[in-house]
């Protein structure tokens, strides 16, 4: 009669540990490098795009071109809004967002997320501190985010950050999917254009 029950054993540890695998399948897609990452050089125009967003909760417009006239934006790329990646890159942004305000730059997030779920992200994640947008399929292009793994495209963007100067052209970018330096590296180049 043991022999069964051993047999049960050995039959859960294998499932047990297929489902791990699987797992850490999983999340090695937004962790290991190795992914196909192209983006848009330093010094050349930002493209202009309008889109829909969320700030707080609330449906926002998203326009490029209105937020320059502000000052620098640090516009970053994210592949999936409550991944754990992507929530502790938002509030790391969240954390910093009165540093970049301080030197005149406004933070925008764009993942190909929709809107519903960039309303909660933008409460939960964001800390209402700044406005993540729906990255539709022409802003993916344009900018050069499309996530590509084995040189198949996905429907996420990779993890990119542009900081964009107030006359529109790229000042600095930063592609890594993983997101610890993407705050650091992008306030020292928001810090950079202002001593300009």
């Amino acid at each position: 009669m043991s022999e069964p029950l051993d047999l049960l054993a050995c039959r859960v540890q294998t499932v047990l540990m297929l489902k791990t695998i699987a797992a850490l399948a999983v999340l090695s897609a937004f962790a290991l490098p190795g992914v196909a990452m192209a983006t848009l050089p330093v010094g050349a125009t930002a493209p202009a795009f309008s889109t829909q967003g969320a700030l707080g909760g609330k449906d926002v417009p998203l326009d490029l071109r209105k937020a320059l006239r502000k000052g620098p934006v640090v516009l970053y790329f994210y592949p999936k809004a409550f991944t754990q990646g992507c929530t502790l890159e938002a509030h790391a942004f969240a954390e910093a967002t009165p540093q970049f305000a301080k030197y005149g730059a406004t933070v925008i997030g764009l993942s190909a997320d929709d809107l519903p779920t960039l309303r909660k992200f933008s409460t939960e994640a964001c800390r209402d501190k700044f406005t993540v947008g729906i990255a539709n399929p022409a802003i993916i292009k344009s900018y050069d985010v499309s996530l590509k793994r084995a040189g198949v495209t996905s429907a996420m963007t990779d993890r990119t950050s542009y900081v964009i100067a107030p006359n529109g052209k790229i000042a600095f970018v930063h592609s890594d999917l993983d997101y610890r330096d993407h705050v650091a590296q992008t306030l020292a180049a928001v810090k950079a254009l202002k001593k300009r």
